[in-house]
């Protein structure tokens, strides 16, 4: 998604995320639109997806459909 987001972010991250810092990030600045980055370089770029596909991405972790068996 190619969406530029003007507002102001709150930068969350998973309650799993440990203290190593290597974490994905998120905001969402409103219910259709949410933003990525990585909590290691949070000055740097960020993507945008639609709310729809978040949902997607997460459900899919849940299900463990990116499962690498490491």
């Amino acid at each position: 998604m190619n969406t530029k987001i003007t507002a102001p972010l709150e930068w969350r991250k998973s309650s799993y995320s440990g203290g190593n810092g290597q974490c994905v990030e998120f905001a969402a600045p409103d219910s259709s639109v949410v933003a990525v980055r990585d909590s290691k370089d949070p000055s740097g770029p960020s993507l945008s997806f639609s709310s729809e596909a978040w949902t997607s991405f997460v459900a899919g972790i849940g299900a463990g459909a990116f499962d690498t068996g490491r």
